[in-house]
């Protein structure tokens, strides 16, 4: 079977940012391209949809990323019907799904579109969010890393494994995120932790995550990790690091899975929410 990795588009240039990002990933894994375009079913006459044309919407798509990659191998798609239902439909036999973090639709001060939200909350493949500022904000910036947010406790087997493969592909280190907190018993000394308490409490985090990540460092021995604990939330860690990161790697909780129709995104978790409305850098949403 093809493998194939979707990139939706719409009008805007966010979503063109988001196809150059997964065009340079189906290089990069050795995958086709299917830039789709998703349109609503409602019919409307021409008049009232000028200048929106939804039969070339996609062939666009696919001229730009040709134009930039003419390596690739690529093919445009329409679809009809709600966007979230239809891309989530293509996440059954697809490698992979990159959008961007909003498309054309809702107000300029929005951070995240409903389509980008409930497809990477329902999507049974891994699902790919690309800041628009990718393209244009601040200056060029050579990251040499992808970062997993790792919860040592209950760590996520596939999207460990996404990450590593990601590191591995790219040549990178893979910078391994635990985020911890003081224990409740914390509150309890009224001048502060002393430091050789919460140096024990730091290296028993640590241990959880060495534990947590060993089977896959044997999987990938070639992959360099950076092993990294810190006494942050888990989204202000992850918020920290993605403006020095290539990818930020998060798996999706479980209760996601069953939300196969797009309808909402609750498979998001609180992290993920508030990560993506504040990245710099691409996210990818792993299902379990």
């Amino acid at each position: 079977m093809e493998r194939v990795i979707v990139a939706g588009v719409d009008r805007s240039a966010r979503s063109r940012v988001a196809a150059d990002w997964a065009a340079h990933e189906a290089l990069l894994r050795g995958c086709s391209l299917h830039v789709v375009h998703v349109s609503p079913l409602n019919g409307l006459d021409a008049a009232e949809q000028w200048p929106y044309r939804p039969e070339i919407v996609a062939d666009q798509g696919l001229d730009r990323v040709m134009a930039r990659h003419p390596a690739l191998r690529a093919e445009s798609v329409r679809l009809t019907g709600t966007a979230s239902r239809a891309l989530n439909s293509q996440s059954r036999e697809t490698e992979m799904i990159v959008l961007g973090l909003r498309g054309e639709g809702g107000h300029a001060g929005l951070p995240l579109g409903s389509t980008a939200l409930a497809v990477a909350g329902a999507a049974a493949c891994p699902v790919v969010l690309v800041p628009s500022g990718l393209a244009c904000d601040g200056p060029v910036r050579r990251p040499d890393k992808v970062t997993l947010g790792v919860d040592a406790r209950d760590p996520a087997d596939a999207a460990i494994d996404f990450a590593f493969d990601a590191a591995g592909r790219r040549g990178v280190r893979l910078h391994a995120l635990h985020a911890w907190k003081l224990p409740p018993s914390a509150a309890e000394w009224p001048f502060g932790v002393p430091g050789e308490e919460r140096a024990t409490w730091e290296d028993h985090e640590v241990q959880l995550l060495s534990d947590a990540l060993r089977p896959w460092r044997e999987k990938y021995p070639d992959v360099r990790v950076l092993e990294d604990v810190v006494l942050f939330t888990p989204a202000e860690g992850l918020i920290r690091s993605s403006g020095n990161t290539e990818l930020i790697v998060l798996g999706r909780q479980a209760s996601g899975d069953a939300r196969a129709d797009g309808a909402d995104s609750s498979g998001l978790g609180s992290v993920a929410h508030a990560l993506l409305r504040h990245t710099k850098c691409p996210v990818a949403v792993v299902p379990s």
